[in-house]
């Protein structure tokens, strides 16, 4: 900062010199040229007049630099030192105050920046460990049952009871790799949203018989309300791919003998999509969480699944400009009401 300053006066020092030059010619030509004395004493007075403000100016301009100068510096002190920088004269509204203005107006999105680097570092470690965690138990079962399977004398029924678990366990393993490419591809947004005007009871039916199976297995029975002539623009695939995740959470948690409807209802701006069954329900506080990464509620623990299909839905659904509610009550059932824009 000593060598800028000396800089700076060293070039004020030339442009002063220039104009006293500039001055002693004048001196000399109105000496030449003009007869009349007191003309020329009154141009003189004049020429020495306009050097001596020139003069002044100079000075006072090259000091209002360096305490610009110093007073940058020291916001910039303040900055480095991770300090707000201080400003001055917070009630003028000078070129200084500008300056330092900017300069924390810089500060807080850096800091802001620096929070969101802080979080999403925290966010993917939470990642990491939630995917160890899920992938520790088939891992440790598939070690284990691999390791009996060697066994020369186990009996034949044993051994395809182990060969059954097995596969279990590869296919909850495969289940969480698709649910992860799933996520990745819904978070950092490498999927194309292909929003069209189509039927939302083929939508609907496709979400239906992907399921189908899991609930004629627990004697689940699934009714289907809307009506043909209801079309949605919206992304068929992944809509089918929301409504599949909320039903198949349903029949998860539905006992068995119990019922899942699915119901349409249009709105004059959305149309709401009810699937409601008659499982444990849930309660209120959990409202929210059930639509997070890996959640899952201690009491349905021993339930399959990783937690990943009510997080999905809702990202797929918000990324159509929609959105999902839900009502429940504890020991009734539960109701999503997943809304689709009319437009």
């Amino acid at each position: 900062m000593r060598k800028k300053g000396m800089g700076n006066g060293a070039f004020a020092l030339v442009l002063y010199l220039l104009a006293g030059i500039f001055f002693c010619t004048e001196l000399y030509l109105v000496w030449v040229y003009v007869e009349i004395p007191s003309v020329r004493y009154l141009l003189f007075g004049l020429q020495a007049g306009i050097f001596l403000l020139a003069g002044i100016w100079v000075f006072f301009m090259r000091r209002n630099v360096d305490a610009f100068s110093d007073e940058i510096c020291a916001a910039l002190d303040d900055l480095i030192s991770e300090k707000d920088p201080h400003i001055s004269y917070p009630l003028e509204d000078s070129l200084v105050n500008k300056v330092q203005g900017k300069l924390a107006q810089y500060a807080d999105i850096m800091r802001e920046r620096q929070r969101e680097n802080v979080k999403e570092k925290l966010e993917v470690q939470g990642l990491v460990s939630d995917i160890s965690h899920q992938v520790k138990t088939p891992m440790a079962n598939i070690r284990l049952y691999t390791n009996l399977l060697k066994q020369q004398d186990m009996p034949l029924k044993k051994r395809q009871e182990f060969e059954e678990i097995l596969q279990i366990q590869v296919n909850k393993l495969d289940f969480l790799l698709e649910a992860l490419v799933k996520m990745s591809r819904l978070e950092t947004g490498t999927f194309t949203m292909h929003v069209k005007e189509a039927p939302l009871y083929d939508t609907l039916l496709s979400a239906v018989n992907s399921i189908w199976h899991k609930a004629d297995k627990k004697d689940i029975s699934l009714s289907l309300s809307c009506g043909r002539e209801i079309r949605l623009c919206h992304d068929v695939k992944w809509t089918a791919e929301a409504i599949t995740n909320i039903l198949d959470n349903a029949v998860k948690y539905t006992p068995k003998g119990g019922e899942i409807k699915i119901s349409v209802l249009p709105w004059q701006f959305y149309t709401k999509i009810d699937i409601s069954d008659n499982g444990p329900g849930i309660k209120e506080e959990h409202y929210h969480d059930i639509f997070k990464r890996f959640y899952r509620a201690q009491e349905t623990a021993d339930q399959e699944g990783v937690g990943l299909g009510l997080y999905l839905a809702q990202g797929i659904i918000t990324r159509q400009k929609g959105y999902i509610s839900v009502k429940s009550e504890v020991g009734a059932g539960t109701t999503f009401s997943v809304h689709l824009l009319n437009g």
